[in-house]
């Protein structure tokens, strides 16, 4: 798939995204569900019209920026070598978008589920190819992990990744787990993106300091 196609089965997804909303428009309540607890209980709600339509157009201007950021990156380059990777990353982020929006209407169509532990499997897929994303991701300005030190260093910048790929993946697998235990699903979800963060930032300081000793 070109990298143009891709951008249009995007837009065709956020087009989907809108029409649902216009569909369902009437059928849904004047105050939206729109947030989700740890325990998976609805503990927000929207006016139907920003509850319907916001998501929708975020992911709109996120696509737009998507698009963007490879003709503004200085190191644009840079982004082409991966570009095949990250514009299927566009499109698996648009698609992920879209599911949620599709869970939303759902639960506010009277469907009940465990919200989280729904979410869990496309949470955890995304999680999974952005580790694929990490190991072929170049020094940009954008996309990977830009820490001071990986910003500063190829050979940090690529040492970084390199660890960063597995543990995404691993990240990801955690992730899965929430469908098989709901009440910890947020838990699975979150906790690991959060150690795999911590660890990275720490990790290109360290392999910093050991390029520059």
């Amino acid at each position: 798939m070109k990298g143009r196609t891709k951008y249009f089965v995007a837009l065709a997804f956020v087009v989907v995204a809108f029409g649902v909303s216009a569909y369902y428009y009437p059928q849904m309540p004047e105050q939206m569900a729109t947030h989700w607890n740890a325990s998976g209980d609805a503990d927000g709600t929207m006016p139907k019209l920003w509850g319907l339509f916001f998501l929708p157009a975020l992911t709109a201007g996120l696509l737009v920026l998507f698009a963007v950021i490879p003709k503004i990156d200085p190191l644009g380059e840079n982004v082409e070598a991966f570009r095949e990777h990250y514009d299927l990353f566009v499109v698996l982020f648009v698609a992920f978008m879209l599911y949620v929006h599709l869970l939303v209407v759902l639960w506010n169509l009277s469907y009940r589920f465990e919200f989280t532990a729904v979410l869990a499997p496309a949470i955890g897929a995304l999680y999974y190819f952005v580790g694929t994303l990490m190991n072929r991701v170049e020094r940009n300005w954008f996309v990977g992990v830009r820490t001071p030190w990986t910003m500063t260093s190829n050979k940090v910048w690529r040492k970084t990744h390199s660890r960063a790929g597995p543990l995404f993946k691993l990240a990801g697998l955690v992730a899965l787990l929430g469908v098989l235990v709901p009440g910890y699903a947020v838990y699975l979800i979150a906790g690991p993106a959060i150690v795999v963060a911590l660890y990275l930032t720490v990790y290109s300081y360290v392999e910093y300091r050991r390029v520059t000793a």
